[in-house]
């Protein structure tokens, strides 16, 4: 039928009596029949047999959005380009082509034709105020990609002038302050104020502001409702109520993840597919991540048993693709961060769904039944911060004792160091660098005389702020030193030439945490009360250093201070941690791997019985506005003392406002008794009323 409907349209167009509307209408006809090489051969006739057509421009636009789809980047480069030579004010045109030029490789060629075509569309109004819309975030995106990180929030900033109530900006426009160690992160904005910032905060750069885990999950749960709400009818692919009979086969495991690939989450998990018992578990992993062929990739796809690239299906399709696989349990390695799929778990294509290591934190969904953590990530009576039900393996971060590294070790003098000086490092990224971190960190290099910081290079707009922050604090520039970015090898054999790593709050070293461990550098951190503040303590202790993890700003400051006064002690942790490398619970991958199964199987035994965790989500809107109130940069959560009662005297206050029923969290039937001025209720005679509520 394609070809019949083909071969009449090309009779039209050759004899001249094919008008636009018909051509439009049968190539789309064609493309979604499946013939899209037959609809894009169509329009490139008709534009030869219409040269003078007042739209021609639309049939070169149209072609190359179909080239674009199939792949062909040369050709819809060719198709675009002449749309916008015949109409230089095609604005769609602009955005498209800029696009593939992105894709094809070519940012800066991307960049150039966008900043054309804002300048096409000075007029805010109608249509091009959308268009103006559209291609300033193209422009702040490719500008952050390709590390032009000032110029990327000077453009989010403008798109936000225009209209301050893109929650999207917003997430990228503060992303950006932290990036760059712009300080205060939030600040008000015409027509934003900065709690409205703050409750637009991407959930993974709220890890990064606040060690505010009440916050974090409200937050995480106002994401979910937003961008990945459960879909009101059943979907196809539900599998909520399927039965997992796992006698007599093997558990399907499913892990979704962008990351197996040359990135932080693939190295971790690398050793992992190689130690799953294949007798008990069937292993898939759904890859949504960027094209890869690096030896990461390859060396993950040898060894999980399925592998299935779900980037280009749509997730009700990897819904569908992972229902039929018969999937028991399915692992979001993505959670809240970049490319990640929580569409998907939407959809419910599993019966049991898990939350797992690529996102320090709690999804706030209703469809995460168990969040993975361990005994010190979420101590017993942390609970309330997860709407998961929270389970735990005796250390919660994978290594992989293969990763390679360098043979030749550099030397200080090599890497732009002082021989003789203490070297302190953090090669955390620089959006975890929060103000009172730096300023923890110029305290206690003014108190070890002559010590140097060695910092992860970042972009010289922030090397010069962090420098002039700390010219004005008393610290010599020079005694900040800047690592330039190598390849993870290289990177791990300059390691030890760092004395103490002082770890970031309130988001704290992970991947880079077992980096310096395995390599043999002790570390200094700070734990905090959120999944991220706790995590570097959990590896730390694991690693043997337990009287490393501190429970204060003051006791991190002090403890770094005596460390860089003795290089015995800084001896014999190095000497510790190369000792116990092979046996400490950091890196027993046996003892991960074999942990984890078991969860596994006691989730199964879970959902046997009826007993699968219900996501609590009460009260989390209310919890938002509790946390968004409070001046974060003005007062470190992460310091106070009675972090509690910090909530529940505005939970007071708001229920007094306007009646906020009791929850299983901070606020019980006791403190809406206490705020009404009733007798308290008995606990026991609280929980039946409760009970009786839901």
């Amino acid at each position: 039928m394609s070809q019949d409907l083909f071969l009449s349209a090309l009779q039209k167009a050759t004899a001249g009596t094919l008008g636009l509307a018909e051509l439009i209408n049968t190539a789309n006809t064609l493309s979604v029949t499946g013939a899209g090489d037959q609809a894009q051969q169509l329009y490139k006739i008709w534009a030869a047999f219409n040269p003078e057509h007042p739209q021609l421009y639309v049939a070169h636009f149209n072609r190359g959005c179909l080239q674009t789809q199939a792949g062909d980047l040369a050709g819809a480069i060719e198709a675009l380009t002449a749309a916008i030579t015949l109409d230089p004010e095609f604005m769609p045109g602009y955005i498209n082509l800029g696009g593939v030029l992105e894709r094809n490789g070519q940012p800066d060629e991307a960049i150039s034709l966008w900043q054309t075509g804002l300048q096409k569309v000075a007029a805010i109004t109608g249509q091009g105020f959308d268009y103006k819309l559209s291609t300033l975030k193209q422009l702040a995106r490719i500008l952050a990609d390709t590390q032009k990180i000032e110029a990327a929030e000077a453009i989010l900033r403008e798109t936000l002038a225009l209209d301050p109530t893109q929650r999207d900006v917003i997430e990228q426009y503060l992303a950006m302050r932290l990036v760059q160690c712009k300080w205060p992160v939030v600040e008000p904005l015409p027509g934003l104020d900065a709690q409205t910032q703050v409750t637009n905060t991407h959930p993974l750069s709220l890890a990064a502001y606040t060690d505010d885990p009440l916050l974090q999950l409200a937050a995480a749960s106002r994401y979910v409702e937003m961008t990945a709400d459960s879909p009101l009818e059943l979907a196809a692919s539900d599998r909520r109520h399927a039965p997992v009979d796992v006698q007599g086969r093997r558990l399907r495991v499913g892990y979704i993840s962008s990351d197996l690939r040359d990135h932080a989450v693939g190295y971790l998990m690398a050793e992992l597919w190689d130690l799953h018992d294949k007798a008990k578990v069937e292993v898939f992993a759904y890859y949504c991540g960027i094209p890869s062929v690096d030896a990461l990739t390859l060396r993950t796809r040898g060894a999980v048993e399925h592998w299935t690239d779900i980037r280009p299906m749509t997730d009700a399709q990897a819904a569908a693709q992972i229902a039929q696989d018969g999937i028991d349990i399915l692992v979001d390695v993505n959670g809240h961060t970049r490319e990640s799929r929580t569409g998907v778990f939407a959809l419910r294509p599993a019966p049991i769904q898990v939350n797992w290591l690529g996102y320090p934190g709690t999804m706030g969904s209703p469809y995460h039944h168990y969040i993975v953590a361990d005994g010190w990530i979420v101590p017993p009576g942390s609970e309330i911060y997860y709407s998961e039900k929270v389970v735990r393996l005796p250390c919660y971060q994978p290594n992989d004792r293969k990763r390679f590294v360098a043979a030749e070790r550099p030397t200080r003098a090599q890497a732009g160091l002082p021989d003789d000086a203490f070297v302190f490092c953090c090669f955390n990224g620089a959006q975890k660098i929060s103000r009172a971190t730096f300023e923890r960190w110029l305290t206690i290099l003014k108190r070890v005389e002559g010590s140097v910081l060695w910092l992860l290079e970042s972009t010289p707009e922030t090397h010069a702020r962090l420098l002039a922050y700390a010219a004005g604090q008393g610290v010599a520039p020079e005694r900040l030193i800047f690592a330039p970015k190598l390849h993870n090898s290289l990177h791990l054999a300059r390691y030890p030439l760092a004395d103490l790593f002082l770890d970031t709050a309130a988001y704290g070293a992970h991947t880079t945490a077992s980096d310096a461990l395995w390599m043999g550098v002790p570390m200094v951190t700070l734990s905090g009360r959120s999944f991220a503040a706790r995590v570097c303590g959990s590896l730390v202790r694991a690693s043997g250093l337990v009287d490393l993890v501190c429970a204060s700003p003051d006791e991190y400051v002090e403890r770094a201070v005596t460390l860089g006064h003795d290089r015995a002690q800084i001896a014999a942790y190095k000497a510790q941690l190369e000792a116990n490398r092979d046996t400490c619970d950091l890196f027993n991958m046996e003892k991960l791997v074999s942990s984890l199964e078991d969860l596994y199987a006691t989730m199964v035994v879970d959902y046997q019985q009826g007993a699968l965790p219900r996501p609590d989500l009460t009260n989390l809107d209310v919890y938002m506005k509790v946390g968004v109130d409070h001046d974060h940069e003005g007062q470190e959560i992460l310091a106070m003392e009675d972090y509690h009662g910090l909530y529940k005297a505005k939970l007071a206050s708001r229920h007094l406002a306007r009646p906020v029923v009791a929850d299983n969290r901070l606020w019980t039937a006791q403190d809406i008794a206490l705020t009404d001025g009733e007798p308290a209720v008995p606990e026991p005679q609280a929980r039946l009323r409760r009970a009786a509520a839901d």
